[in-house]
Parts: structure tokens; sequence; C-alpha cells
């Protein structure tokens, strides 16, 4: 009898252990998607990109049911991504409503990667809102930059750039570091969340404007290393989308 026990815990044991090595291939394919947010609950979405994708072909991407595109341009003080005018001129000309993002660095200062952002992305009618991207890199997440320091410098670049592009910015962040340095404070600033696994649920209560809820999306127009791309879904209608954001001054 116990022999037989054995032997089944045994197969049970190699089923797991397939269907486990099976899941995660289909996830690191993106065969399987952990969301896959209603269409008539949210039915405007876009892509943000880098240089990871390679050459961007805009007039195939922009036809995939995608009604914006937000590019990467800069990251602390100093560095530029190298596709960001081609990629920023290219989207640019299609339909789509255009914005660009700036990775945040714990290590500079805020009138730094304010200076960084502006050598380089212009102010064009239409287009959307700058971006802060605020997440841990490197070994941020087990040697934690100091709160208070942090939420200084992030309200500097935020307000600086507010007055450059009469638009409020929006941060871009993970639940972890949301709880760390954005909860109960920003609240002038729209917030756009990652969570690929549900749909964001902010543990202030807050609601947010924009939800990156993949990075394993495929689609035709692109030629880099990286073949996903990220999904994004924002929170209203298409007419509210149309007039995002209103402008500062306006009536």
């Amino acid at each position: 009898m116990r022999a037989i026990q054995k032997k089944q815990l045994t197969v049970v044991a190699l089923v797991i252990a397939c269907s486990a090595v099976l899941m995660t291939f289909f996830l690191y394919t993106g065969t399987i998607l952990f969301n896959n947010p209603s269409r008539e609950k949210y039915p405007v979405r876009g892509v943000d990109v880098s240089r990871h994708q390679g050459d961007i072909n805009w007039k195939v991407l922009s036809q995939q049911d995608i009604a914006f595109a937000y590019i990467k341009a800069t990251e602390g003080s100093n560095f530029v991504d190298k596709n960001f005018m081609k990629n920023f001129s290219g989207a640019s000309e299609t339909a789509l409503r255009v914005g660009a993002y700036h990775f945040f660095s714990y290590d500079s200062s805020g009138e730094a990667q304010y200076a960084n952002f502006i050598s380089v992305v212009p102010l064009r009618e239409n287009m959307l809102p700058p971006v802060v991207d605020i997440e841990f890199y490197g070994d941020k997440e087990e040697n934690l930059p100091d709160r208070e320091k942090t939420k200084t410098e992030l309200k500097i670049l935020l307000q600086l750039l507010e007055k450059h592009y009469q638009m409020k910015p929006v941060i871009y962040t993970t639940g972890n570091v949301y709880d760390l340095y954005i909860i109960d404070d920003f609240y002038e600033n729209d917030i756009w969340i990652r969570n690929i696994f549900t749909e964001p649920r902010l543990a202030d209560g807050r609601p947010w404007k924009f939800w990156q809820y993949t990075a394993r999306e495929k689609l035709a127009g692109y030629d880099g290393r990286e073949k996903y791309i990220d999904m994004n879904a924002f929170a209203g209608t298409p007419q509210e989308f149309a007039v995002y954001p209103a402008r500062l001054g306006a009536p």
C-alpha cells in the first residue's frame, strides 16, 4: 500500500513540476497573459517604447487598435535614448497622441534631470503630459533610497516640468515604490501604475489614470532585440482621452 501511495505522490509531483514548467514557458513567450482588460471598460489603449524596440514602423504600429504612444526620452541627468527623436517624430506623423517619459534617478538632482529632459523633448500641440518613471533599479530595492530626499527631488522635477510644459506631469510607478514614496502625497499628479497580474488597486484608495497591464504583448512594426511591447490602458472614454489633460489656465 505504501509503495502505491509513494508512486502516486511521485506522479502528482511530476505533474505539478511539468505544469509549472509549461506555465513559465507560456508566460515567458507571451502565450498567456494574466491581464486582458475589458475593451468595453477600457477602450483606450496605448504603448510605451524605447530603443529596445529597435526601428519602429509607426504607420504599421499605429494601426493596431492603439490611441497613444509614450516614448522614452531620458534617464537621470545625462542619458538620452538614442531613438527618441526618431520615435517621437515618427509617432507624431500618425493619428496617435504622443508623449515622452523620463526615467528617474535616485542619485541625481531634480534640476539636473529636468534640464536633461527639456534638452530633447519639444513642446508640441496636443502632446500628452510628460511622465516621470520612478521604480527600482540596480540594488535600490535592497538599499532603499532615503524617502524624504527622494520625494524632495521628485517634487522639484515635477514642478519644473509642469511650469515648462504647462501640464501636470504623470507619475509612472510600481506598487512597491508607490507605497514607499508616493502614497498619501503628489495628489495633483495623475498616476500610471504597473500591474501585470490584476487590475490595480492603490493602497490609499486613490484612482489611477493609466495602467500598464502587460509587458509581453506582441505587435507588428518593430524589430528590436526586445520582441515584446508594453501595453497600457487609459481610465476613461475616447472622448475624455481626446481632451486629456486639462491644460493649466484653461477655463
